[in-house]
């Protein structure tokens, strides 16, 4: 019986990874209420036109979006290995950080989830890129400059896609704010769509990213 039920195992789990292997890949977005749609209809979020841009543009992704308001990076490291065990995602977009931030967290342990998001990411075959994130002044110069070079410097370190600032062009533009003034409304979500698309649209274009074209081209044409 022991033998009959391992067998079933290896077997399942074959039949898994050759439905994996054989569906458009996973493009995978770890972030907080800034992407989890806070505030509206889950199709007027930037990752809903990010998956309509996808479409319109022949890139055969599943999008999963794993973005829970109120997470810090050390929600999104302990959630990350089984996402990227079961998922497989060929892309994954790190927005996360805010709620470090904005709570006062050590960013040496914001700097260590980080590391290890990407670096778990990248041994599973991932390109990663990341959404970066900047404080309001009233938290100090010292801590500030601690904080917002973690985005940069890991970019470097790991070699990721990086989107310097991921509220770029909203939060200090009029009308973009929800009434709390800090989550961007229905009309900044374009904006935020175009801060990521114009750094993952050459990673797809080169083919670096790219699964199969649906209109039957090469990849990332």
């Amino acid at each position: 019986m022991k033998i009959i039920l391992s067998l079933l195992l290896v077997v399942g789990g074959s039949v898994w990874q050759r439905a994996l292997a054989e569906e458009p890949p996973y493009l995978l977005i770890l972030g907080d209420s800034l992407s989890a749609g806070f505030g509206m209809d889950s199709d007027q979020s930037w990752v809903h036109l990010l998956k309509s841009r996808l479409h319109d543009r022949g890139y055969a992704f599943r999008i999963l979006n794993s973005s829970i308001s109120g997470d810090t990076t050390q929600g999104g490291r302990t959630r990350l290995p089984r996402l990227l065990d079961r998922y497989q995602p060929r892309i994954v977009i790190i927005e996360l950080g805010a709620n470090d931030g904005l709570r006062g967290i050590n960013p040496d342990i914001t700097r260590s989830n980080m590391s290890s998001m990407i670096a778990d990411s990248q041994s599973g075959g991932a390109i990663v890129l990341l959404a970066g994130i900047r404080l309001p002044p009233n938290y100090g110069a010292a801590y500030i400059e601690q904080f917002e070079s973690i985005y940069a410097d890991l970019a470097r370190k790991f070699n990721t896609l990086l989107v310097p600032f991921f509220m770029d062009g909203v939060v200090f533009e009029p009308g973009l704010l929800q009434a709390d003034g800090i989550h961007p409304n229905e009309k900044g979500q374009p904006v935020l769509l175009d801060n990521v698309w114009q750094v993952l649209e050459p990673a797809l274009m080169d083919g670096s990213a790219a699964p199969t074209n649906l209109a039957g081209g090469k990849e990332g044409e």
